[in-house]
């Protein structure tokens, strides 16, 4: 059996709206790479992050898992 390759890893859109650029990284190379951007480029601060639209639509897609969009009865 042969070890995933980073071509078989989903991959997700990250922004950032300061440098006007969007890229594509490996799920698993997400928070890691979303850090060093922010470390490098921005002393820190929270400006890089998953696309707003792709984070939106993964909260919908757990609220709705937990039951939350339900009415209550």
């Amino acid at each position: 059996m042969t070890a995933a390759s980073d071509s078989d890893d989903p991959r997700v859109p990250i922004v950032c709206p300061d440098c006007e650029t969007t890229s594509r990284i490996p799920l698993s190379d997400v928070a890691d790479s979303i850090e060093r951007h922010n470390d490098r480029l921005h002393d820190g601060e929270d400006v890089a992050g998953v696309d707003p639209d792709i984070v939106e639509t993964i909260a919908d897609l757990a609220a709705t898992d937990l039951g939350l969009l339900e009415d209550p009865e």
